[in-house]
């Protein structure tokens, strides 16, 4: 199985308080900007906050989408949670590009960086994490299934991150598991729960309970589109939905999503039911389109904001291209709408 990522279209305004990451790629010479959270997003109890900065996805050349805009990607959330001292990062990106732009935001927390969590094995969520540990001595940490998903990532690279996208540097796997699935930061525990397939196979979040706070990962998007494509891998979206009960039985009230328009806040009702719906509305268009530009398009029309249109088409394309070669390999089918 060969594991794709997510990646699409950008929007040039933050939402107001979250760092807008790397410029967009209408735009690649403006430097970007910090703004301050005003609103839920940075939160805090006594000693412990988060923040989240997004990196907008790298440019490319990389042909047409069927309604003849050029191909992208999806922007990418980190997330930091940090007390006084020291303070563990989400999800790291992938290019070296995307690894500078944060780490000079992670520095100016002037915080002790100690770990760096992957939530699952698709290289844009840690393919950087390499960078960003040698310059702060940090540990990487995943789970079993994660590590063993980022291996397979590492084979996809010829196939299909490095024909697409520049930028991304050396990536071995140096990832750890740690006891119990479980970090401490400053005294507040910050748990790693393991949902299963997603967007992809195994899957994990990272709660934080004193926050009310799930790093979620590819499990929940926020105004992206969602990468569907592997959900012929297990036969459906009811997987997904298993993680996303998984999610919500956590009880967070801020998820942080992955893959997200940084416009949007972070609230954990919203994102989760939006996730939902997206999921049943594709299971509706699978039922009445035809053909995979049929359901481009449909769903464009359903969700004309929805960043990353290349994810919707790469998805598009997996479902149907299994529809119309039953029984050949799945890794060819799945790497096609990303070419």
């Amino acid at each position: 199985m060969t594991d794709p990522s997510h990646l699409c279209d950008c929007r040039d305004e933050p939402l107001p308080g979250r760092y807008a990451g790397c410029v967009s790629q209408a735009q690649e010479s403006r430097e970007p900007q910090p703004t301050r959270k005003t609103d839920a997003i940075m939160n805090s109890t006594e000693n412990l906050s988060y923040d989240v900065f997004v990196n907008d996805p790298p440019p490319q050349d990389n042909g047409l989408l069927p309604n003849g805009e050029p191909k992208g990607g999806s922007p990418v959330a980190s997330t930091l949670i940090y007390g006084s001292e020291d303070a563990v990062l989400a999800d790291p990106g992938f290019t070296a590009d995307q690894a500078g732009a944060l780490g000079d935001w992670i520095a100016g927390k002037d915080r002790n960086l100690t770990d760096i969590f992957i939530t699952h094995g698709h290289g844009d969520h840690w393919f950087a994490a390499g960078l960003l540990a040698e310059r702060f001595g940090a540990r990487v940490v995943a789970t079993a299934g994660t590590i063993a998903q980022m291996h397979v990532n590492i084979a996809a690279r010829p196939l299909l991150w490095d024909k697409v996208y520049p930028g991304i540097p050396p990536s071995p796997v140096t990832a750890v598991k740690v006891p119990g699935n479980r970090l401490t930061l400053e005294g507040h525990d910050l748990a790693i729960v393991e949902v299963g397939h997603a967007d992809t196979d195994d899957n994990s979040v990272l709660h934080v309970p004193d926050l009310g706070l799930v790093v979620a990962g590819d499990v929940v998007y926020n105004g992206a589109h969602m990468y569907l494509g592997e959900g012929v891998v297990v036969g459906g979206f009811g997987p997904w939905r298993a993680a996303i009960d998984k999610v919500e039985a956590l009880g967070p009230r801020h998820i942080v999503a992955g893959h997200q328009d940084r416009k949007l806040d972070d609230d954990a009702g919203r994102t989760i039911a939006e996730t939902r719906q997206y999921l049943d509305d594709a299971d509706e268009l699978l039922r009445i389109e035809s053909s995979a530009v049929g359901f481009f398009n449909a769903k464009i029309e359903r969700y004309p904001d929805h960043l990353a249109r290349t994810v919707l088409w790469a998805g598009a394309s997996a479902l149907y291209g299994v529809r119309e070669h039953l029984g050949e390999d799945l890794a060819p089918i799945l790497v096609a709408g990303w070419l």
